[in-house]
């Protein structure tokens, strides 16, 4: 029998439909119509799909501009794509997440990569006051920053004991795994050992003097020998070692240093010595950060050339000493510095100027007794640092809590340390343009910003590594007076002072209000201003008058005396 031989069922051609439906498409022209004109490119995060709404953002307005249209800071246009060791000069490439609270550079205004936030943060910590006297060694004092997931989660420096390495060994043990460490200076083999033994991913360090410093000592040229041991020494663990020790430097985007320069000229605090000096110099920022700027270049950088390719040949990096790679790595470090020069300026040593409490009833109780003026600038400049990468195209904000222990430990910072940090951004996992960025100019209040951006306060809250201790006095520094919405949350979380800007406490605004700071009870307020007692001088040079920020009783003669004086700069 035979078997009927099956027919397969015809599937439709769609391309045949379409013909019949519309009619036969037409033959291609011999003559093509002019192609329209290229999009702009789009600044998004990388891997992200570009949105109608960034299109048109991008259309609309263009990127932040400085004053004037002249060129960026550094002088120069934003860098080329790196290879090779020529990428490792440059700090290898981006490391980007689908986090709105990434690296990218979306946005109008320009912003500091995290790398480089890490970078200027140990370069900082290098300079944290300490109350003990830093003995003349080879041994260089160094800053280190502990990262766990792109997150800041501690903050250390050398103490006449220790390095800063064996310091995070004793304050994070085993959970520095996984983690990265950039350092200020280039760790030595004592530190690198155990460093990598805890199983570290990534080492960075600043390009310059190591830790054990190779300077050439006329007077003991034997330390220089032994500073050369260790080096390759430090170089046979970075071998044979899992952990990745590399320099990690990005360029500046273009126009950050101008940025940073016209913003900190602005900020709430050089704006407020100003308003209240009649007869303030407008030139006394200009030389301040260029004062900042040589005491910094000295510290961080090595002026010869030749000096420093024979140190980065001493140090393993030979690749690094044949320009072009060279060259930029300098000009990377200057950048870097010229940055860090520039915001340390706007929280400035002046006259009567800096944080003190006009609380004179809480001055006896322990938790209200302010911080040394030096420590309190010192962590103000954090925050200011963190702000440079907030996400707000009008007004960047920075938070940063610390918290002191009863006794003092053996970390450089002392009795201090590390809580948690943030800069004000929309949610984690959004994309750009997923959420409205327009401030109160906007008519329409369904598509301003204010009821979706996260505050710097409110994300150092969320990311801190540590819990906030009840029976410890613990501080928060903002670059900003604290608004309605998060002066509950620090009363809440236990935080006993406040370090702030003053500039708009009492104020309200349309969508946003700042009437709660000024009410705000139980938590002590050390705000930037003129020393209500009007001393002349800083708690290091009369030290019998003030205590911690806080001013002493004085006797009527004295304070009638005291209210002649002229309250002079000193700078």
């Amino acid at each position: 029998m035979r078997i009927p031989r099956r027919i397969p069922k015809r599937i439709p051609n769609p391309f045949r439909t379409l013909q019949t439906r519309y009619g036969p498409t037409p033959p291609p022209s011999p003559h093509p119509s002019p192609q329209p004109p290229s999009r702009p490119w789009l600044p998004i995060s990388r891997g992200a799909r570009p949105s109608a709404a960034v299109a048109m953002a991008a259309l609309r307005e263009g990127p932040w501009r400085p004053a004037g249209g002249g060129r960026s800071g550094a002088g120069r246009a934003a860098p080329a794509p790196m290879h090779g060791a020529e990428e490792a000069a440059a700090g290898g490439p981006r490391v980007s997440a689908a986090s709105t609270q990434t690296d990218s550079m979306a946005g109008q205004i320009p912003r500091l990569s995290k790398v480089n936030l890490f970078t200027l943060f140990s370069l900082w910590m290098e300079l944290f006051p300490s109350a003990e006297q830093q003995k003349k060694s080879q041994v260089k004092k160094s800053g280190l920053v502990v990262v766990k997931n792109m997150t800041i989660i501690g903050l250390h420096c050398s103490s006449t004991d220790l390095h800063a390495g064996q310091i995070a060994l004793i304050k994070h043990g085993s959970r520095l795994k996984n983690c990265d460490l950039y350092f200020s200076r280039k760790p030595c083999s004592t530190c690198l050992k155990m460093i990598v033994n805890a199983g570290v991913n990534r080492i960075s360090y600043w390009p310059a003097d190591p830790e054990i410093s190779l300077q050439n000592e006329a007077s003991n040229p034997m330390t220089t020998d032994d500073a050369k041991l260790d080096a390759k020494a430090v170089e046979r663990l970075k071998s044979n070692s899992r952990a990745r020790v590399c320099v990690l430097l990005q360029p500046l985007v273009c126009y950050m240093v101008q940025f940073i320069e016209e913003t900190s000229t602005k900020f709430d605090f050089i704006q407020k010595i100003a308003k209240s000096q009649p007869d303030f110099n407008t030139d006394f920022y200009t030389t301040c950060r260029q004062e900042k700027i040589k005491e910094y270049e000295s510290l961080f950088l090595i002026s010869n050339e030749e000096t420093h390719k024979q140190i980065l040949m001493t140090i393993g990096l030979e690749n690094l000493c044949e320009n072009p790679y060279f060259s930029n790595l300098r000009q990377n470090m200057k950048d870097l510095v010229l940055v860090l020069a520039t915001v340390a300026a706007s929280v400035p040593v002046f006259g009567c100027f800096g944080f003190y409490s006009s609380e004179s009833q809480q001055t006896n109780e322990t938790y209200h007794q302010g911080l040394p003026q030096e420590i309190a600038r010192h962590c103000m400049v954090q925050a200011r640092l963190l702000a440079y990468r907030t996400e707000d195209h009008k007004t960047g904000v920075g938070a940063i809590i610390w918290a002191e222990e009863k006794s003092r430990s053996c970390d450089g910072t002392g009795a201090m340390y590390f809580v948690g940090c943030g800069y004000n951004a929309f949610p984690a996992g959004s994309e750009y343009a997923d959420f409205p960025h327009m401030d109160d100019k906007q008519k329409d209040r369904e598509i301003r910003k204010f009821r979706y951006i996260i505050h710097a306060e409110q994300n150092a809250l969320t990311f801190r590594c540590r819990e906030i201790k009840p029976d410890e006095r613990s501080m928060i520094f903002v670059t900003k007076c604290p608004c309605d919405e998060c002066v509950p949350l620090i009363k809440g979380a236990g935080i006993k002072q406040i370090y702030a800007g003053d500039v708009d406490a009492g104020k309200k605004k349309a969508d946003i209000s700042y009437m709660k700071f000024g009410e705000l009870e139980g938590v002590s307020k050390f705000t930037w201003q003129l020393n209500p007692f009007h001393t002349n001088a800083l708690e290091f040079h009369d030290p019998m008058t003030r205590e911690n920020g806080v001013q002493k009783t004085k006797s009527v003669d004295d304070q009638q005396h005291q209210n002649k004086k002229l309250c002079l700069g000193h700078y």
